[in-house]
């Protein structure tokens, strides 16, 4: 389906602002009350077939340092979910997790009616990846395989974490709120991206990559706006409440593995302590990435993409 201009990734002077591949194919999934969901599939359609999705207020085409890396052993499907990147805006009331999920679902309903020769497999990152939490457990087995990056899951009720990511939650809540909206260009955001202390480990062009994904053209008021806008960001962050989904993992049919962030490191946030928690009590396959913060995809995107290989090798009869 062609989209308008607008709807396409941001380019300044018309040049892309990032070096993000054109896909095989791209079409989009309506989902039950209606939202478009972007998506493209990428690669060797005889491998195996990863679904990769990204983070809040984020796009998956600021990923593409990692993603891209698959591409040529493997059938790479990338989407945006609703109101994000290349997803169309839809409903600003609907946008809430009950229908993530069920947008997920749609996703993978399609992929399943479409020829495939490998197995699926998941690759989500902290609001994707509790996304597809939810899904499994409302749906049943739906993936191959389940890779989650550093899940900001909800701590259970009675764990010494609890406390804890609800001031977290509470501070991006107020920083998405202070987000700037709008900007001259993608190369604005870019640096403005650069200077910021928490996104000091990103590859140099993965600033102007995620700005490039994170903005669409204004061309009423002449400048560039947040595809995400920052309340819906910010609401995301503020109902990530959800204390159940954690004592109910253990449910789950589907292998799963998580690849959280360090711990250890002055900067750390939550979602590495939750990840370690989570796996050490719940005796979940992880691995950790040393020196990397929540972003550890756009950080370390090589390392990443290895450990995608070795998750794939261990689904293999």
């Amino acid at each position: 389906m062609d989209r308008s201009r607008d709807d396409r990734p941001a380019q300044e002077d018309g040049q892309s602002g990032a070096a993000v591949a054109q896909p095989s194919e791209a079409f989009e999934v309506r989902t039950r009350d209606g939202a478009a969901i972007s998506v493209r599939i990428y690669g060797y359609r005889q491998g195996p077939r990863l679904v990769v999705s990204h983070g809040n207020g984020l796009a998956i085409d600021g990923y593409a340092s990692f993603w891209q890396l698959l591409a040529e052993e493997c059938e790479v499907v990338v989407f945006d979910m609703r109101n994000h990147g290349r997803s169309p805006p839809h409903d600003q009331a609907a946008h809430c997790w009950p229908n993530f999920p069920l947008d997920l679902e749609a996703v993978w309903q399609s992929l399943r009616a479409r020829p495939g020769r490998g197995p699926t497999i998941g690759i989500f990152h902290s609001l994707s990846a509790i996304t597809s939490l939810m899904q499994v457990l409302d749906y049943g087995p739906r993936w191959d395989g389940l890779l989650l990056v550093d899940p900001p899951l909800f701590p259970r009720d009675g764990s010494p974490l609890q406390a804890a990511e609800f001031d977290h939650m509470n501070d991006m809540v107020r920083r998405s709120a202070r987000r700037t909206q709008r900007f001259a260009s993608p190369a604005v955001m870019a640096a403005q991206l650069a200077r910021r202390p928490e996104f000091r480990r990103w590859r140099p062009e993965a600033y102007r990559q995620m700005a490039t994904a994170l903005l669409r053209r204004d061309a009423k008021h002449g400048d560039w706006v947040l595809r995400c806008p920052r309340e819906l960001e910010a609401r995301v962050f503020a109902t990530n409440t959800d204390a159940t989904i954690w004592p109910r993992l253990p449910l789950l049919r589907t292998p799963l593995m998580i690849l959280g962030a360090d711990p250890s490191l002055p900067e750390r946030t939550l979602p590495a302590l939750i990840c370690q928690a989570l796996t050490q009590e719940l005796d979940i396959p992880y691995r950790m990435l040393p020196g990397t913060t929540h972003f550890l995809q756009i950080e370390r995107p090589v390392e990443c993409a290895a450990v995608v290989r070795e998750f794939c090798r261990s689904l293999s009869p």
